[in-house]
């Protein structure tokens, strides 16, 4: 029987007159990869940030686990499990990878921000040795006393993946997470994931690469219009005439 961690129930969120989702029902198993497709504008970063508190929906609930997320802040659902990885990677450009890796584990032990960043992260050795590990697993170790700002955008959004598996998350949702890569990281950056997996950890992922999504995604669902439209297996969704005519079919972004 699925053990389903995520519950998305009638999810309604408009800016103005523009309905961004509309009754939006979307269940995510664990230990899963869940793709979400579709064509830009279609609602999938939207309905990320209402996962993760960055947007309140008008109507409908979040559920994790069995706590309900709706409303609560940012912090307080990364607290829950939930970590996410930006379209636009958020890092600190002014400090080395390593720092930036141990600041979310800092976080995690000492409180939200309650030290200041910018001293004593050195003589945290445990944290230190942690978040070498983590630069080694996302192929940054070799990289981590360069300032952050000097990295490629590629590299810079597995530093930024980084962050979010220091954390030791249950939940990772990733908006586009091999955007601005080339072919050799994208397929580095899908072993990587794919060992994530291994572990047990469920995953969300919003991507527009067909190669990315075939690789890693046990459930395919199309969200268009802010409607979800199709959801099934990967093979399913390949072969689905609605999906090739919303997304599969039409022009790639």
């Amino acid at each position: 029987m699925e053990n389903l961690v995520l519950h998305l129930d009638n999810i309604q969120k408009s800016f103005g007159g523009l309905r961004a989702l509309a009754d939006v029902n979307l269940h995510i198993e664990e230990g899963k990869t869940h793709a979400i497709i579709g064509p830009n504008g279609a609602g999938k970063s939207t309905l990320l940030n209402v996962c993760v508190g960055r947007l309140k929906p008008d109507s409908g609930s979040v559920t994790f686990d069995g706590d309900e997320l709706t409303g609560k802040k940012p912090h307080e659902i990364a607290q829950k499990g939930v970590a996410r990885v930006f379209q636009t990677p958020e890092i600190f450009q002014e400090l080395t990878l390593l720092e930036n890796v141990m600041l979310p584990a800092l976080s995690r032990r000492d409180g939200s921000f309650k030290f200041n960043p910018f001293t004593g992260l050195r003589s945290q050795s445990e944290i230190r040795d942690e978040a070498q590990h983590t630069l080694e697993d996302v192929g940054l170790k070799e990289q981590m006393n360069l300032e952050s700002g000097s990295l490629s955008r590629g590299d810079k959004r597995r530093l930024e993946l980084g962050m979010c598996l220091i954390l030791h998350p249950r939940l990772l949702l990733l908006d586009e997470p091999t955007a601005g890569m080339a072919r050799h990281d994208t397929n580095q950056t899908i072993d990587l994931l794919q060992k994530i997996k291994s572990r047990g950890m469920t995953k969300v992922i919003i991507e527009h690469d067909m190669h990315v999504v075939f690789s890693l995604a046990d459930k395919v669902s199309v969200l268009a219009r802010g409607k979800i439209i199709s959801s099934g297996t990967p093979e399913e969704a390949r072969e689905d005439p609605v999906v090739k005519e919303a997304y599969l079919g039409g022009a790639h972004e």
